[in-house]
């Protein structure tokens, strides 16, 4: 079973207040890119990867992958405006004889392999989809304006994180619409269409890096 890897990588880091897109901000001694390209090339369960880097940076995502020995790049396309699109680009490199589709964010560095392991085995359950979760533990309203409308169940809510694996013709058909834009993960379009998510454990380790705060906290777990 062919697995690839998108990594998307393209988002601008303006709430970083950073000079250079997020991908590239340091974290450590390295830029954030290099973490979680590490971690998907070392992966067992991923035979190769493609990159969607911000446009014009494609030349600099690969120079990373290249200094520190990644293998399993065989492509890297210009991000599109939205995360939604630049998955949608990075897709179009994968052959159509792959498999499974993992989509996970550059910005949530610490990808594990169990976590990978966890989504991809899903698929093998006879699921189109999976996405790594963990517990929601503030209370959360649904509100309109200023006025809360509505609190909703705890017990029933999951906060979603990368990697997301997918049956790579179930994925391609998700993207092909034209709400990919507004998507806020891929599982969304997939399940728009009436394809089964099946939600595994996640990892608190797999927060995403927004802001500075989040970088510094990046930064403690190195």
């Amino acid at each position: 079973m062919s697995v690839w890897a998108v990594l998307a990588a393209a988002g601008s880091g303006e709430r970083l207040g950073a000079d250079r897109p997020k991908a590239f901000v340091r974290l450590g001694d390295r830029v954030l890119l290099a973490e979680s390209l590490e971690r998907l090339d070392a992966s067992e369960w991923i035979d190769e990867i493609v990159v969607a880097a911000p446009p014009g940076w494609e030349e600099p995502a690969i120079l990373v992958a290249e200094e520190i020995g990644c293998s399993k790049v065989s492509a890297c396309v210009a991000g599109g405006p939205s995360r939604g699109e630049s998955v949608r680009n990075a897709l179009a490199e994968v052959p159509d004889d792959a498999a499974v589709v993992v989509v996970h964010d550059a910005a949530r560095p610490f990808v594990d392999d169990e976590v990978i392991g966890r989504v991809v085995g899903a698929l093998n359950e006879g699921w189109d989809g999976a996405v790594p979760v963990l517990p929601v533990s503030d209370t959360v309203k649904r509100v309109d304006g200023d006025r809360v409308v509505e609190t909703l169940r705890r017990d029933e809510l999951r906060a979603v994180q990368t990697p997301q694996a997918f049956v790579a013709s179930v994925l391609r058909e998700a993207m092909a619409g034209e709400d990919v834009s507004a998507a806020s993960d891929c599982a969304s379009l997939v399940e728009a269409r009436g394809g089964r998510v099946k939600a595994v454990p996640g990892d608190s380790r797999l927060a995403k890096v927004t802001d500075a705060t989040d970088l510094e906290r990046a930064a403690s777990l190195l």
